[in-house]
């Protein structure tokens, strides 16, 4: 238990890094001079970096191991943040360096579900895994905290520098934290390549439905983060608050949901354990999917019900997480996890990482025409969320019919 909590605290450090951008975005597209597309676009940018990261460690885990590639990826990740904390200035250097930024972040997640996995064994690896991605939201709150600290003193800079210093704190836990842990290497045939592994996998027709239904989620739930503080920032405009003012307080109600995600994952993951893997990812899935398509009708009602809404929103949306992490972890060798994480992310992040720039799409296309009212160019802009997501449900209840779910969690499907 000591080395969990050790190894999550280091997934909090590195995560505050995910939402520092996310957080002073609307301050960004005033100043940088940005649509909402190509707001978009920068946290897209992000999410390309992070799942082209993801696709190689994924690979290079299985090869060289876990651990090692961790500790490498984790340096990567600090300088990369610091590159984007102080030169970052506009349009194209924040999408470069936050790409870059997401590019080297991810290279410290796929091998940590591996080295989980790998550590907890047995009927609560679920309940781990919800912790480690716990961590995450935790780390995401911490971020978006910082940023309403710092926007009122510093401005989106000063919330950039101190948020960067995050990552240096996780590469120091995660050190601290696998100093005893071997660096486990599963030997596989010769020719048992790259290649062979993904055919492998492919092959999975149950792991690949948990991979689709992964897929759909990341589109909902990325879309979601992306957005969530410049929606509650222009709801906070809307009932009177001021510019910098709006921003600081989306930024700490948005951090509030995040806290309250943290256990939904921790839930998630054990409620699995208890009651079964896919029964509770679709209780989950179906729950979000409500939110997608409602939220956006809501900009106009009490700032204490949007909350409470996004609240239940991101807690639905990411306590499935941990259930899917876990339920792929039981459909493939130990041998083919790496490389079955790698192509989740590929497809999982991939999606996601279209989802808030379509998002943002929606609502240029939304507000040109100056014939829709703002709720109703909200509310189109988060459909896109549940259209996207709308089969991740399907996936997991076609895996559900399949005698292979009988794997899951000592039996409890």
């Amino acid at each position: 238990m000591r080395w969990l909590v050790l190894f999550c605290g280091a997934r909090v450090a590195f995560a505050t890094m995910f939402t520092a951008y996310s957080a002073v975005l609307p301050l960004l597209r005033h100043e940088w001079q940005m649509t909402a597309w190509q707001a978009g676009m920068i946290q897209s940018g992000y999410h390309f970096g992070f799942l082209i990261s993801l696709f190689c460690v994924g690979f290079l885990s299985d090869r060289h191991g876990a651990r090692r590639i961790y500790l490498a990826s984790s340096i990567a990740a600090v300088l990369s943040t610091l590159l984007f904390a102080f030169f970052s200035s506009g349009f194209w250097s924040g999408l470069l360096l936050y790409g870059l930024t997401g590019l080297c972040a991810g290279g410290s997640y796929t091998p940590g579900l591996a080295l989980v996995a790998q550590q907890q064994q047995g009927q609560r690896q679920g309940r781990a895994m919800g912790f480690y991605l716990a961590a995450a939201s935790l780390g995401y709150a911490i971020g978006l905290i910082i940023a309403s600290v710092m926007i009122p003193l510093s401005g989106w800079r000063g919330s950039f520098l101190i948020t960067a210093f995050g990552p240096v704190l996780g590469l120091l836990l995660g050190y601290a934290a696998l100093r005893g842990v071997p660096n486990v290497i599963h030997r596989t045939p010769e020719r048992h390549g790259v290649l062979a592994r993904f055919g492998e996998v492919i092959g999975n027709r149950a792991a690949m439905l948990s991979i689709w239904g992964y897929t759909f989620h990341a589109w909902e739930l990325l879309g979601l983060w992306a957005w969530l503080p410049s929606f509650l920032g222009a709801a906070a405009l809307a009932s009177g608050s001021g510019g910098l003012q709006a921003a600081s307080f989306a930024a700490t109600l948005t951090a509030i949901t995040y806290l309250v995600a943290a256990g939904g994952s921790i839930i998630g993951g054990t409620l699995a354990d208890r009651h079964g893997r896919t029964l509770v990812t679709l209780l989950m899935s179906v729950s979000s999917l409500i939110c997608s398509f409602t939220f956006g009708w809501m900009i106009g009602l009490p700032m204490w019900l949007l909350l409470l809404v996004a609240t239940i929103y991101n807690f639905t949306g990411v306590a499935d997480s941990s259930i899917h992490s876990t339920t792929l972890a039981e459909l493939v060798e130990p041998s083919c996890l790496g490389t079955a994480y790698a192509l989740r992310s590929a497809l999982g992040f991939g999606a996601g990482a279209l989802a808030p720039w379509v998002f943002g799409l929606a609502l240029d296309i939304g507000r040109s025409s100056g014939t829709i009212a703002d709720t109703r160019v909200w509310a189109l802009a988060w459909a896109t969320l549940g259209l996207g997501g709308l089969l991740g449900p399907w996936a997991i209840w076609r895996l559900r019919k399949m005698p292979d779910a009988w794997r899951l969690a000592g039996g409890r499907r």
